[in-house]
């Protein structure tokens, strides 16, 4: 039970976040949003406010941003279909953008309460050839065989590429710049060690950048698999509906709340990159129509377009069908 409230809130929140990018670029531009709703079925509640009706509605499986103009012909001259290109554009994009940033604010709370490795030694260990050749705990590495260091994977990689059996290690020292040189050892695993282990910050600084590194890892991923997806890499096993996420989430609760903080931005940064997929029905339908009936002189209607999205919207309906089934087999049978 606690995992489908988990579930529910995650999907709805995301939601919420792509449906309000829509909703503020509208708004922006001056497109009319005839209603903005998070759920989908029946209205729990609804309330209008100037021109917008904003309904909470029973089953949480989606939400939408209802523009005039978006589906349908309009003469008003706010309505969608009679923005600029650009405006309609960053009406479009403004969705899975939000998703983008929602992801980047939540892994920043993620890699910042876990902690970023510093330069700064934490504890040097007795015995070995660090402590050996002098360095101290609080010693801040600055450079190792010469080679200046940003971050502890540099210190990590030099010392494991290194061939030499002493490492010249120039550190700060309150304030003074020394070089000591260590000795390597070989542990366990076949790695050059020499004893020392980094000092944990967490700085919402240090957080916020490795929270844009981890984001741009995650999408370079996801856009990976899309090609091995399209090009018969990978299966439709390989992919998660409703069910299957829901079991995920459960997997991941046990391992504290930053495992489903993780796991919500990789969700989010899904739902931004399966939005911008050039399907009818999805954003990414829209704007590849915005283009190529800017290029065709719009010889394309509105309710021609209006048609292919619904055409759209009912065969992913289908997949959505099909995605429950195939979980209940995997996940629950």
């Amino acid at each position: 039970m606690t995992t489908a409230l988990i579930a529910i809130a995650m999907f709805c929140g995301l939601i919420f976040v792509h449906e309000l990018g829509h909703f503020l670029a509208a708004k922006a531009v001056g497109v009319p949003v005839i209603e903005f709703s998070i759920g989908m079925g029946t209205p729990i509640v609804q309330r209008k406010k100037g021109e917008t009706e904003y309904s909470l509605r029973l089953f949480p499986i989606g939400g939408y941003c209802k523009m005039e103009g978006e589906d349908e012909e309009s003469e008003n001259e706010r309505a969608f279909n009679r923005q600029p290109a650009w405006a309609r554009i960053l009406i479009i994009i403004s969705g899975s953008f939000m998703n983008v940033v929602a992801a980047i604010v939540i892994l920043a709370v993620v890699h910042t309460q876990a902690g970023a490795y510093t330069n700064v030694l934490g504890t040097v260990t007795e015995s070995f050839p660090a402590y050996e050749a002098g360095l101290l705990a609080g010693d801040e590495i600055i450079a190792v065989n010469g080679e200046s260091v940003r971050e502890w994977v540099d210190i990590v990689n030099a010392i494991t590429n290194t061939k030499e059996d002493r490492i010249p290690l120039t550190v700060l020292r309150d304030g003074i710049e020394q070089t000591l040189y260590s000795g390597v050892l070989i542990n366990e695993e076949g790695r050059r060690v020499i004893g020392i282990t980094p000092e944990v910050s967490h700085s919402l600084l240090l957080g916020t950048r490795d929270a844009f590194r981890s984001t741009a890892a995650l999408l370079s991923e996801m856009g990976h698999f899309l090609v091995r997806l399209v090009s018969g890499g990978a299966s439709a096993s390989d992919v998660a509906g409703p069910i299957g996420i829901v079991s995920i989430i459960g997997q991941q609760a046990k391992y504290g709340w930053l495992s489903v903080l993780y796991l919500a931005a990789m969700i989010s940064l899904n739902l931004a990159v399966v939005n911008m997929l050039p399907l009818p029905a999805l954003d990414g339908g829209r704007l590849l129509f915005i283009v190529i009936r800017s290029l065709g002189g719009g010889r394309i209607s509105d309710e021609s377009e209006a048609l292919i999205h619904t055409i759209g919207m009912v065969f992913l309906m289908g997949l959505m069908v099909f995605m429950l089934f195939k979980d209940a087999f995997q996940f629950l049978l």
